[in-house]
């Protein structure tokens, strides 16, 4: 009786022997060439993990040195030429490329952590392949040109001015320049209504890290939660009738989420106070105030925009029982910059600069911290519908950059504005005032998620509808 053949021939030796394959190149070895084709495959890890301990020197240089970009250099030189005048703005401009550039290498760095972690996990468990290593190899290819051609921004010169002007613009396309004009409908669009699947008049809006969506139901006094891609949502605050008991809110407008402690600081505009939810548990921070819109920056301070005093307050934390300090307005009704005529949305960005959307004189004001006046920063050329002008303008969010991203309601539209242009220019929207995918009835509150999405609460047509970025 003949013996069975089992053997092949080694990819290495090609002799006939008993053969392993490797499943990374789908070839076979004998025993004695699988070990050394393994110890080739560790000898390319270790040199791979060499290349991953210097990028992250490099990331490690660049983050410990911002100070050291280009762009830096240019604005000290505009400094000094142009004297004390335009030391505050050189100030803004640094500081913006310090912000745009960290976020940039944060962002690397955790790519860069991430695949770092694969790594210590094939090295620690001797589990890996051709493919592995070629994976690695190429993610790293990737993100060193990213490092290598990072921010793309420039300098952009107003030569009208006595003293040329500078701020930070960017030459590189960002994610969140375009979106689709078809948005996706993420939240309500079943009618106005009381069930699950419904919403009824939605005003204020946030996206958290899971992209699960917060929304202020306002005629359903009540704010609920819609998972991501749910079919309903569920609600966590209010949702028991309208009324001023603790456990009810009467037509919200806005909110705060706080990821941290699971807490919602709610504007319970019928109600005048401004009340926390937490665990299922009330409690009223501010009282007898016509509040409509709400901001939190990053030192804990609450922004609260009056509509009836024309004004916004600021509290400190746990310091809700005085009267807060005027941060925007307070100097009645009318159109002067030191004036507002009924805030609603607001916005205060990492300097402490409150930017609020001054409804009835259909415009964006900027007042900057501890300012006696604001800056007109979109609209103000009266009510209309032409690129520089708004028509009763509501959610306000603005970027890395300094753009102002406005809901421009009475338009049905959302409009982007850079700080010191004369127009905006439309970014969704803009239609017609109907409920097609690309239309608004009434936009009001504003949010980006973390991939730059763009949501909006379509107010009138009761949804909440996603606009996805174009990358």
């Amino acid at each position: 009786m003949a013996m069975a053949n089992n053997k092949t021939q080694c990819f290495t030796c090609n002799k006939e022997k008993i053969t392993y394959p490797c499943e990374g190149c789908s070839q076979r070895f004998c025993l004695v060439h699988l070990n050394e084709h393994k110890q080739i495959l560790n000898d390319e890890l270790n040199h791979i993990i060499n290349d991953y301990d210097e990028f992250k020197q490099t990331i490690n240089e660049q983050k410990q040195n911002p100070q050291n970009h280009s762009l830096i250099r240019q604005i000290n030189i505009w400094e000094i030429n142009s004297i004390g005048k335009i030391q505050q703005k050189a100030k803004e401009c640094r500081d913006t490329v310090i912000k745009y550039s960290q976020r940039f290498i944060n962002d690397i760095e955790m790519k860069f952590n991430d695949l770092r972690e694969q790594i210590k996990q094939f090295h620690k468990e001797n589990d890996f392949n051709e493919i592995n290593l070629n994976y690695l190899t190429n993610q790293l290819r990737k993100i060193t040109e990213e490092l290598n051609d990072p921010l793309k921004i420039a300098i952009q010169q107003d030569s009208q001015t006595f003293i040329n002007d500078i701020s930070i613009i960017s030459t590189k396309k960002s994610k969140s320049n375009k979106w689709k004009q078809n948005a996706i409908t993420v939240a309500g669009g079943n009618g106005q209504g009381q069930q699950l699947n419904q919403l009824s008049q939605p005003f204020g809006i946030f996206i958290d890290k899971k992209k699960n969506i917060f929304i202020v139901d306002s005629f359903n006094g009540c704010i609920v939660k819609w998972k991501h891609n749910a079919k309903q949502g569920q609600i966590i605050a209010g949702g028991n009738g309208e009324g001023n008991r603790m456990n009810q809110l009467n037509q919200p407008k806005d909110m705060i989420v706080d990821q941290q402690n699971h807490s919602i600081i709610i504007a319970d505009y019928e109600n005048r106070r401004v009340i926390q939810w937490l665990n299922q548990k009330q409690q009223i921070l501010v009282h007898n105030i016509d509040c409509l819109g709400l901001a939190m920056d990053k030192h804990g301070f609450l922004y609260v925009s009056d509509y009836e005093k024309n004004e916004v307050r600021r509290w400190k934390m746990g310091e809700y029982n005085n009267e807060g300090i005027v941060v925007a307005g307070g100097n009645g009704n009318g159109n002067r910059l030191n004036q507002l005529n009924f805030p609603s949305f607001i916005f205060v960005d990492e300097d402490q600069s409150v930017y609020v959307s001054d409804s009835v004189n259909h415009r964006v004001m900027k007042w900057r911290k501890d300012a006696k006046e604001g800056i007109v920063v979109a609209g103000g050329n009266g009510k209309g519908r032409s690129l520089n002008q708004l028509s009763t303008p509501k959610g306000v969010i603005v970027d890395d950059l300094g753009q102002i991203y406005v809901a421009d309601s009475g338009n049905h539209r959302v409009m982007r504005w850079c700080e010191g242009k004369e127009e905006g220019e439309i970014v969704v929207g803009g239609n017609g005032q109907e409920n097609q995918s690309s239309q608004f009835n009434c936009p009001c509150g504003l949010c980006f998620d973390d991939d730059g999405n763009l949501y909006v609460a379509d107010s009138e047509n009761d949804r909440i509808l996603k606009f996805e970025i174009i990358l």
